[in-house]
């Protein structure tokens, strides 16, 4: 099933979506990613000994105020009354990896996977941000959408349409 593509006019012109006419539904949508630095970067985290203060703190301020800013940032995204964001984290000192994993939640008639994406975005951003100065070579893998509930298309769970767990794309190995 090929899908249309919503944000161009019939003559090909840009345009925000008219959803005046959906449904207010709750909606839920959970993104994640991570970061991977140096051992040296990853134990100055863990122990708060990055100059610009608590990492994981300010990652967690910064993703929230990342969900509320969506609309700013991507051109045809609504504007959304958020009725929660939070931003949470997963570390595996072993990989010296941190996983970040944004919630975003809203009642309204537009998604709100964007929102999710985008405090997810933030959140790493900021990590690399403020452990820059001790490696410059950190890694953002992986951000993509987990889970998304409410509205027209229902409940979406990243891998189910694939059959592959943590594979949002079809076909790509």
């Amino acid at each position: 099933m090929r899908q249309e593509m919503t944000h161009f006019d019939e003559e090909g012109n840009a345009r925000m979506v008219d959803v005046s006419d959906k449904d207010v539904t709750k909606r839920t949508a959970v993104a994640e990613g991570s970061i991977c630095m140096s051992r040296e970067a990853f134990q100055a985290v863990m122990e708060h000994r990055i100059a610009k203060g608590d990492v994981l703190t300010v990652a967690q301020v910064a993703g929230i105020a990342g969900t509320k800013k969506t609309s700013e940032l991507i051109p045809m995204c609504h504007l959304l009354a958020l009725t929660g964001a939070g931003i949470t984290f997963e570390t595996d000192p072993e990989d010296c990896l941190i996983k970040v994993r944004c919630t975003a939640k809203t009642t309204g008639r537009t998604g709100v996977e964007m929102e999710a994406l985008t405090g997810a975005s933030t959140a790493l951003l900021t990590i690399y941000d403020m452990c820059k100065a001790i490696d410059r070579s950190m890694r953002i893998l992986d951000i993509h959408l987990v889970e998304k509930d409410g509205g027209k298309s229902g409940h979406f769970v990243c891998g189910q349409q694939t059959g592959r767990p943590g594979h949002p794309a079809d076909g790509l190995q």
